[in-house]
């Protein structure tokens, strides 16, 4: 008996699926693969890419009820939790997003899905260019290497805490992410979201 889930993905631009004028990011791809997989007889895994550029954990919090509400399937929800990159982002000499208010969104976040799913995924941030590492950039934002380390801590804490899935995307980008990221620093370039969406694969592999 096929089942229909659905799958979705709340984000900022790196959700999106931003700066990739290719594949169009991450999510995707994954939604290509899931329609392919569907066609050759599996489960019907149905991605809503749910990433708004610019939004930090307090949008999401604004917004995440009724995105739920809208998009239940009967049969299964997985959600995806991706934020901190605008978070950690200073603005006029303070984050946008402290790190202890992070850790209250992100746990208000997670209460609000477990009314849906019991299959929950934290997106870790992505390293940012050594070439804006602290600097500032035309919106106006400074974002800090050292920050992603913190913010994805708190992520990893969480899932531990929660018994929730860490989607490590940062370990696999580490070593090669001046030549994943587009040219602003902050955003992956096609090859990028390539190596993001061939991380997740595997996950939403369990469900078709």
């Amino acid at each position: 008996m096929k089942k229909m889930i659905y799958g979705l993905f709340f984000g900022d631009s790196i959700t999106y699926g931003e700066y990739d004028g290719v594949f169009g990011g991450w999510v995707d791809i994954l939604k290509r693969y899931a329609l392919q997989q569907f066609h050759e007889g599996k489960n019907e895994l149905i991605l809503f890419n749910l990433g708004i550029g610019g939004e930090t954990t307090e949008g999401l919090l604004k917004r995440m009820p009724h995105e739920l509400a809208a998009r239940n399937s009967a049969e299964g929800n997985i959600v995806f939790i991706g934020y901190g990159a605008n978070d950690l982002a200073l603005k006029d000499g303070s984050q946008m997003v402290s790190p202890d208010q992070f850790r209250d969104n992100i746990k208000t976040a997670i209460q609000h899905a477990k009314h849906y799913s019991g299959d929950i995924y934290l997106v870790s941030i992505l390293p940012f260019s050594e070439k804006i590492d602290g600097v500032e950039s035309a919106t106006g934002k400074l974002r800090i290497n050292g920050d992603v380390l913190v913010y994805n801590q708190i992520l990893k804490d969480i899932a531990t805490e929660s018994a929730l899935y860490y989607i490590d995307f940062y370990a696999a980008w580490a070593e090669d992410k001046e030549i994943l990221l587009s040219a602003d620093g902050v955003h992956p370039n096609e090859k990028g979201y390539g190596i993001m969406a061939e991380t997740a694969i595997p996950i939403i592999e369990k469900y078709l």
